[in-house]
C-alpha cells in the first residue's frame, strides 16, 4: 500500500475498525473513505455498489460485522447468520466487481469446531461440528473465508482473510445484553464496586453514559437495584456465567490491528497457498497463543478494578467451549507476533474505560 491510495475501513468505529483505522493513520496514511452504519447500511447491495462506484478505494479492510457474546448469538440467531452474510456478500462482491487491489476480510476463531485440536491450527476448519452456541456467526464466518477463497481463485483477486481471537481494548462494548466476556466482567465488577463503596454519584454517571436496558442514572434507587440484579450485580457478589473453568485467549484490538495491517501489505494470497490442486486453508489466525481460565482472568480483573466482594460463577449457565486457543505458527512464521500480555492489557481496558466515563 501507498500512503496515498484510498483505504475503505468497513466499521470504522468498532472496537476492531477503530484500532485498525487508528494504526494506519499512526503510520501516514491519510486517504480514507468512511461510511458510518447510518450512512452506509452495508446489508443494502445497491448502496454498497454505488458507494464503491462513487469513492472507489483501492484497499478495503472488512471489519463490519453483527457481533456479541453467548447470550447474544444463542438468543439471536436468525440475526447473527443473516446480517453477516449479507455484509459480506455485499463487500466482497463490490471489491470485485469494483477492481479493489487488496480486501482483508476479518472473522473470528469461533469457525472452529467445538472439539477443536488445541491450539487450533487453520487446517482443523471443517472437520467436525461447530459450538453450538454461536453456529450461525461461525457459520457465516466460514462463508466469508470460501467466498475470498474462491474469487481469487476464479475471478485471481487477491482476498485475505485473517481469523482474530477474543479481542478486547478500547471502544469495546460495555453492553451487557451483548457484550463479550471481558468487557462484561469489566463493567459488572466496576458496577458492583461502585454499590460495595457507596458511590452512588460513579455508578449514576455510568449508567447515564450506558444504560441498561433503558434504566439509566435518573432510575430509581429500586429499579437500578433490580436491572443490575438481573445481571448478577449486587453489593456483595458480582455473578459469572458458567463454571469458570473454561480458557480463552485474549488479544489487545490495538496488536490484532497491528497485525492486520502487516498482513495487508507483507502478504498476498499467492503467499499462503500450499496446494495447487486443492487451495484450502488460506486464512490466518491472529492472537497469542497463551490461554487464561475465565476464573484466572475475573480475578485479574477484581483486583484491576479493586473489588473486595465476591466471585459467584452460575454453573446453571452454559460455559461454551472449554477451550479455545489458537495456532498462531502461521502468522509468526510470516513475521508478526504480539507483544502485550493479559495483565497489562486489563490494566489499560479498565483506563480506558474509567477514563471515557469520566470524560463524559
Amino acid at each position: 500500500m501507498d500512503l496515498k491510495n484510498k483505504i475503505f475501513v468497513a466499521g470504522h468505529r468498532g472496537l476492531v475498525g477503530s484500532a485498525i483505522l487508528k494504526n494506519l493513520k499512526e503510520r501516514g496514511f491519510t486517504n480514507f473513505a468512511l461510511r458510518t452504519h447510518k450512512e452506509l447500511d452495508l446489508t443494502n447491495q445497491q448502496a454498497v455498489n454505488q458507494f464503491f462506484s462513487e469513492e472507489k478505494p483501492e484497499y478495503v479492510f472488512l471489519s463490519a460485522a453483527y457481533v456479541g457474546g453467548i447470550m447474544a448469538n444463542n438468543t439471536y440467531r436468525g440475526d447473527f447468520i443473516y446480517r453477516n452474510l449479507m455484509i459480506q456478500n455485499n463487500v466482497i462482491h463490490a471489491a470485485y466487481i469494483h477492481d479493489v487491489k487488496k480486501l482483508l476480510f476479518l472473522g473470528s476463531t469461533c469457525i472452529y469446531p467445538g472439539e477443536a485440536p488445541q491450539p487450533m491450527p487453520e487446517s482443523c476448519l471443517l472437520t467436525s461440528p461447530l459450538e453450538y452456541t454461536n453456529e450461525p456467526y461461525a457459520i457465516a464466518k466460514i462463508a466469508g473465508i470460501k467466498m475470498c477463497e474462491s474469487y481469487n481463485l476464479q475471478f485471481g483477486t487477491n482476498f485475505i482473510a485473517v481469523m482474530p481471537t477474543n479481542l478486547y481494548g478500547p471502544n469495546d462494548n460495555f453492553n451487557l445484553e451483548t457484550s463479550h466476556v471481558l468487557p462484561a466482567i469489566i463493567r459488572k465488577m466496576h458496577l458492583a464496586h461502585c454499590l460495595k463503596s457507596g458511590n452512588g454519584e460513579a455508578l449514576k454517571k455510568d449508567l447515564n453514559i450506558r444504560p441498561i436496558e433503558g434504566i439509566n442514572g435518573n432510575s430509581s434507587e429500586d429499579e437500578i437495584r433490580k436491572i443490575l440484579g438481573k445481571y448478577g450485580v449486587n453489593d456483595s457478589q458480582v455473578e459469572i456465567w458458567g463454571t469458570g473453568k473454561p480458557t480463552r485467549e485474549f488479544l489487545w484490538s490495538e496488536e490484532m490491528a497491528d497485525a492486520c495491517v502487516f498482513v495487508m501489505q507483507k502478504v498476498d494470497f499467492n503467499d499462503l497457498k500450499t496446494s495447487e490442486k486443492e487451495v484450502r486453508n488460506t486464512h490466518i489466525n491472529i492472537g497469542t497463543g497463551k490461554d487464561i481460565s475465565i476464573k484466572d482472568v475475573a480475578e485479574l480483573i477484581k483486583k484491576t478494578v479493586g473489588y473486595t466482594g465476591e466471585l459467584k460463577f452460575n454453573s446453571d449457565k452454559p460455559d461454551g467451549t472449554l477451550r479455545k486457543l489458537t495456532d498462531v505458527t502461521k502468522l509468526n512464521k510470516l513475521g508478526w507476533q504480539h507483544s502485550i500480555e493479559i495483565e497489562e492489557g486489563v490494566k489499560r481496558l479498565y483506563k480506558w474505560y474509567s477514563d471515557s466515563t469520566l470524560s463524559k
